[in-house]
């Protein structure tokens, strides 16, 4: 299991780790990573992708991190802008994305099908008072493009 809180992290950092605990989380199927990313108490906690909206922690959880994580898959995000002002509980963040995805077992196969895709994040965090952890209130996920076989996360 992955170390949650990190310490000595700038703002800036703590709301960009909240994203990659999420990430993190679903490439090495770490569910308590996963869940610390995410406002898991507000019913309204969003999940966006494509035409699919899963609202409230439990729907992410069961039609998302449960379809993901047991994959071969590598999320990867760059060019990360923040939008937050000091003292603030609420901030945004666009990000460029590029995710692989591989069937359990299949991932080490140069042969195998796979799916590929990329696009941009845009995130809505919160600085949740009971731990003190910025979390996902909202990730819509913007598909650009993909290449591959969408079957293999059930598309």
């Amino acid at each position: 299991m992955s170390t949650i809180a990190l310490e000595s992290l700038t703002l800036r950092e703590a709301i960009t780790d909240a994203l990659y605990r999420c990430i993190v989380g679903l490439d090495t199927a770490d569910f308590a990573l996963f869940k610390s990313a995410w406002l898991v108490d507000d019913p309204e906690t969003a999940f966006v992708l494509l035409d699919t909206s899963l609202i409230g922690f439990d729907n992410i959880n069961e039609h998302m991190y449960k379809k993901i994580a047991p994959l071969q898959t590598t999320h990867t995000t760059s060019n990360i802008r923040i939008d937050v002002k000091d003292g603030a509980k609420e901030a945004t963040a666009t990000s460029h994305f590029i995710a692989q995805h591989f069937r359990e077992g299949e991932g080490l196969d140069p042969t195998t099908k796979h799916l590929l895709t990329g696009g941009v994040y845009f995130v809505d965090f919160v600085k949740d008072d009971a731990d003190g952890l910025w979390k996902v209130k909202k990730w819509d996920v913007r598909v650009s493009w993909l290449e591959g076989d969408a079957a293999i996360v059930g598309r």
